[in-house]
């Protein structure tokens, strides 16, 4: 396989355009076509649909492009570190369950970072979506979350896909609501207390090797006649905050968290289901300086408040 071609490739599906792509690369639009069909044909897979509206990106080519974007990315890190004008940065980058103990950790373990260049990436998603992010997008380091009676199948898939793995926490979830929900006063909440309110829910539970619909029914169980579901934590604050009709379950929260946005976090001692956070990297990874920063930071945030 040809590296320039793949270089030309990748700009092509950057812009979607062979003329445009073409300018960039100083090459003209004929030989630029002939340097892809020549890669398609290399590699035995159609890269781009080709249409008057432009080049778009077959589901191969997709594939293609993200295995493309890390080689070219190496590619010129080598090139700069021989060439001695490779600066030496820090790189951290984490996928995690939408938790805010894990956040208010991030945030304290930013406070160490020194003047040294660095580049971090955080990203809050569910656990298929973490595992893809170590296995195809250089992310270095996922936390997992599961209910505990789903640990023999996060373990086994785990072992196949050689990440290796460490318990972070476990813990049962508490209902958080607002100040002004007419549920905040009351010392004991039963699920049929629950009821008549909205739930605010994550929509994209996950266990490997189970059904989509198991899951769901197990995870979002009917015993709640409304939902709505919200991807971002943000947002499932502001929405518990001035909707007093509305509840979640969660991990435990920061007590300034609470505060800051009018809120109270009860437990539910019908809810007495176990969930566990594991820790998850390749096997053959070893541990930078800043990633031991960062546990040792979520070490003490998961004291606090676990």
């Amino acid at each position: 396989m040809n590296i320039t071609h793949m270089k030309y490739a990748y700009e092509v599906a950057k812009v979607g355009s062979l003329s445009k792509a073409a300018e960039k690369l100083f090459v003209a639009v004929p030989n630029l076509s002939r340097s892809i069909k020549e890669l398609e044909a290399d590699l035995g897979i159609t890269i781009f649909d080709r249409s008057v509206k432009g080049m778009r990106l077959t589901p191969d080519g997709e594939e293609f492009v993200q295995y493309a974007r890390r080689i070219l990315r190496q590619i010129g890190e080598m090139e700069q570190l021989y060439k001695g004008t490779l600066q030496k940065k820090q790189h951290f980058s984490i996928s995690v369950p939408r938790a805010s103990y894990i956040a208010e950790a991030f945030a304290e373990f930013s406070k160490s970072l020194t003047d040294d260049d660095a580049e971090l990436f955080y990203k809050e998603t569910n656990s298929q979506r973490t595992i893809k992010n170590i296995l195809e997008h250089d992310y270095k380091l996922g936390i997992l979350r599961y209910a505990a009676p789903y640990d023999v199948y996060f373990k086994t898939m785990l072992e196949e896909k050689n990440l290796s793995h460490e318990l972070v926490t476990e813990f049962t979830y508490r209902l958080v609501i607002s100040r002004q929900h007419p549920l905040a006063v009351a010392e004991a909440i039963t699920f049929d207390d629950l009821r008549p309110y909205i739930e605010v829910a994550h929509a994209d539970p996950y266990v490997p090797s189970l059904p989509l619909s198991k899951v769901v029914k197990e995870e979002l169980p009917d015993n709640v006649n409304r939902r709505i579901f919200v991807f971002e934590r943000a947002s499932q604050f502001e929405l518990l905050s001035r909707n007093p009709k509305t509840f979640m379950w969660m991990s435990p929260l920061p007590q300034d968290l609470l505060d800051r946005y009018g809120l109270v976090e009860k437990i539910c001692a019908e809810n007495t289901r176990v969930y566990r956070d594991i820790l998850v990297y390749r096997s053959n990874y070893h541990l930078t300086d800043l990633d031991r920063q960062f546990i040792a930071a979520l070490s003490e945030t998961k004291q606090k408040y676990l």
